[in-house]
């Protein structure tokens, strides 16, 4: 007899059906698993064996087959274990295969068969959904899984209740959605003291979602500018937070099956590799830009980053998306964040407000240069921030609190999802390009000639020139007006005016 249970395989992000076959035939004793698994999948035959001796039930003296379907499809992790101890179950009559039919299970065996929590739940629910099957996963993910809404979750907490379940002898109540977590606030834009021009272009990024580089001395609060960006942005979507969740429970990082509709904020650090940074690794997982989806990702220190690990940013900035190919796979990771970078002047970071760098100007230029021109770019805002006089340090705070700017941020997102409603992959001004983007952002002659003297004196690249279009049209949006006028261009102009040079 052939039993077929149900699971998951991840794809990136994506949760594909996989068919646990186990037939039980006569020859000598033994239990292999084939279908292309890694060694924790390899290793669930020991967990299933000590999860069925706590059960009191025998393992059949003949040999056991587990074929996982498609076999061409990698393997990966421990959350096998439970449906191919349920196919087991079924192959020998333990189980009725209609009702493990219907399921699709995931979950890690102890050896005394209690089931462990694993990653993926809740992309594991929507395959499910899809599929029209309930779901079994452990205790701990069935609040994760009940996010999903439209299918069935049961949540055992022991091998012997999934077994209950199946065979109607306990039936398990469906599991509730988790709270959503709480919204982290402690930090408040008012706090930082001085940068105005700084608070200024902080609050132009959040609004058009607009790549930002900080460059200034030690100590500039460019770190606080950067922390304090999230408090600027408007909660996720539900549909926003959903591609968020979905990605940290691949990453096992939703704790207590709580969804958040804060926008997610990466920081790693500069010693970061490339499969940290863009996902994949021997276990593909998703890395810190896929974390930031939807969010903020803050690389202080840029130029301390391995220059290939900082150049891999340059798809998922224009794309959205990673693709990281391997030799039996090619994943692909979502990956819409707004980077924000910052950088000291020069390496010993005393280039700035008049105290000379003792190896100037080569100090400045060799360390910048560890920033390629492609990469430096694709930064939509670049600006210098000078130190904070200690008379600014010692007066009250002056500034406008988070809450404050961050209605004016609504307020200017509000208008570009009315503008892009005809548009689904284009959210905010940063996404729009070719003929959209001409069609949102047309300049009077007086613009259009300041804009052609810039790229002149600046020498524009054709992606520079476009995200200055970008960036004029969100200030545009903040200051009310349909209409992109020469005040709006102008400012967005002196972000791209090289480092160390006047506005």
């Amino acid at each position: 007899m052939v039993a077929i249970a149900y699971t998951v395989a991840f794809d990136g992000v994506e949760a594909r059906l996989v068919e646990v076959q186990c037939s039980v035939s006569p020859g000598l004793p033994g239990f292999a698993i084939v279908g292309l698994p890694d060694k924790s999948v390899s290793e669930a035959r020991e967990r299933v064996k000590a999860a069925f001796g706590a059960l009191s039930i025998a393992m059949p003296s003949r040999r056991v087959t587990v074929n996982l379907s498609p076999a061409d499809l990698p393997k990966e992790g421990s959350h096998f274990d439970l449906p191919i101890a349920l196919a087991v179950l079924a192959a020998l009559e333990v189980v009725p295969a209609e009702a493990l039919s219907q399921v699709v299970s995931l979950g890690e065996l102890a050896l005394d068969g209690r089931l462990s929590p694993v990653a993926g739940a809740l992309p594991a629910a929507m395959a499910a959904s899809e599929d029209g099957r309930s779901l079994l996963v452990p205790k701990a993910c069935g609040p994760e899984a009940a996010w999903v809404g439209t299918v069935p979750v049961f949540a055992p907490r022991h091998l012997r209740e999934a077994v209950d379940h199946l065979t109607d002898r306990a039936p398990l109540r469906r599991a509730e959605p988790g709270e959503l977590a709480p919204e982290n606030r402690s930090s408040d834009l008012s706090e930082v003291r001085g940068q105005e021009r700084a608070r200024r272009v902080i609050e132009i990024a959040a609004a058009g979602r607009h790549h930002l580089l900080m460059i200034g001395a030690p100590g500039a609060s460019k770190s606080m500018l950067a922390t304090r960006l999230p408090g600027l942005l408007p909660p996720l979507s539900p549909a926003e937070a959903l591609e968020t969740s979905v990605i940290q429970s691949v990453a096992g990082m939703l704790a207590n099956g709580g969804i958040s509709r804060t926008a997610p904020f990466c920081q790693p650090h500069h010693t970061a590799s490339m499969a940290a940074m863009v996902g994949g690794g021997r276990n593909a997982r998703p890395g810190q830009a896929s974390l930031a989806h939807n969010g903020v990702l803050f690389l202080d220190e840029l130029p301390e980053f391995e220059r290939r690990v900082i150049d891999a940013l340059r798809e998922p900035i224009e794309t959205g998306e990673i693709h990281v190919s391997r030799a039996n796979a090619h994943i692909r990771y979502p990956a819409r964040f707004l980077l924000v970078a910052a950088a000291n002047p020069c390496r010993c970071g005393e280039s700035a407000d008049g105290a000379p760098c003792p190896r100037a100007p080569r100090c400045q230029s060799d360390y910048l240069g560890r920033i390629s021109g492609p990469m430096m770019d694709r930064f939509d805002l670049r600006i210098d921030m000078p130190q904070v006089s200690y008379e600014e340090l010692a007066l009250p705070p002056s500034g406008e609190s988070s809450a404050m700017v961050a209605e004016r941020v609504a307020a200017a997102r509000a208008v570009q999802s009315k503008r892009f409603a005809a548009h689904p992959n284009v959210r905010v001004n940063a996404d729009a390009a070719g003929r959209l983007l001409e069609e949102i952002a047309p300049l009077d002659s007086e613009s259009r000639a300041l804009l052609a003297l810039a790229a002149e004196r600046l020498g524009l690249t054709p992606r520079g020139y476009h995200r200055i279009l970008r960036a004029s049209r969100t200030i545009a949006d903040l200051d009310a007006s349909e209409h992109i006028r020469q005040p709006h261009l102008a400012e967005a102009l002196t972000y791209r005016l090289p480092f160390g040079r006047p506005d």
